[in-house]
């Protein structure tokens, strides 16, 4: 007469809540469900010019132009929503002393895992048609987004050749997906 192994089924039960407890985990890692009820709120002022002020320059004789005082605003677009419903605006930004700046407007999106912030080649459509377009031809990250709602700004290294990149996109990197999206135009 056999004897029935009465451990065997327990083992399993426990195999199989070990292995499920691991796959939670780690899509729990990957997903990060819990930041679609986190915002990040961050309020950035427009940087002034870095370094020394300027000495005051006389008024500039007629047909001559002085270089502005203030920011100056290249291009700006308002952002559409893609992946997640997005609203703001992107500007590019010239300070007095030279450097540029992509600043993000009144942004509100939702937040997500390995956001970032995109100047890129691609144009920006509307609906799922413009998802997943900002990573087939030329990017440059300005790193990660700094918070999903707010005013901020992201330095753009001095090798960008601004005319190269026509839109902005709040990139997430995770699964190679546009959260929104704005067309730059030229000011």
């Amino acid at each position: 007469m056999a004897v029935a192994d009465t451990k065997r089924p327990g083992r399993v039960r426990a195999g199989a809540l070990i292995a499920a407890a691991v796959v939670l985990g780690i899509g729990l890692y990957w997903f990060q469900p819990w930041k679609l009820w986190q915002d990040d709120t961050v309020r950035e002022a427009l940087p002034s010019a870095a370094g020394a002020p300027r000495p005051s320059v006389p008024t500039p004789a007629a047909g001559e132009s002085r270089t502005p005082a203030g920011p100056q605003t290249l291009a700006q677009g308002a952002l559409i929503s893609h992946e997640h419903t997005t609203t703001g605006t992107a500007k590019l930004i010239r300070l007095p002393d030279g450097s540029r700046i992509l600043r993000l407007e009144n942004l509100d999106t939702s937040n997500g895992p390995d956001l970032r912030v995109w100047l890129t080649d691609a144009p920006v459509r509307e609906g799922a048609a413009g998802w997943t377009v900002f990573d087939d031809g030329t990017y440059v990250s300005l790193g990660k987004l700094k918070g999903n709602k707010g005013d901020q700004n992201y330095e753009v290294p001095a090798d960008v050749e601004l005319a190269d990149y026509t839109s902005v996109t709040i990139w997430c990197d995770r699964f190679d997906v546009s959260f929104g999206a704005a067309a730059l135009t030229t000011v």
